[in-house]
């Protein structure tokens, strides 16, 4: 799974589409991860507040791993309509 994230809301995304395809419920990665699941829902929701710790935890407990690369020729708006 590769998706581009330039936003709060498009990471949250990211993550949501991750746990999922992982089969796991918000409670389970929340029992994984050592957060709340309401924490989870606000990743989740793209609220902009996310400490980087946060992110980290999650990415960590979905087996993932965050990849920084120049950005693609496309702009933000091109890539709202895809999440």
């Amino acid at each position: 799974m590769s998706l581009i994230a330039r936003s709060p809301k498009n990471l949250g995304h990211a993550i949501r589409e991750a746990r999922k395809a992982a089969g796991l419920s918000q409670g389970e990665l929340a029992a994984r991860s050592g957060l709340w699941q309401e924490t989870i829902s606000k990743v989740e929701n793209g609220h902009a507040g996310t400490k980087l710790e946060t992110v980290f935890e999650l990415l960590a407990a979905l087996d993932l791993e965050l990849v920084a690369r120049a950005r693609s020729k496309g702009s933000a708006s091109d890539f709202e309509d895809l999440f």
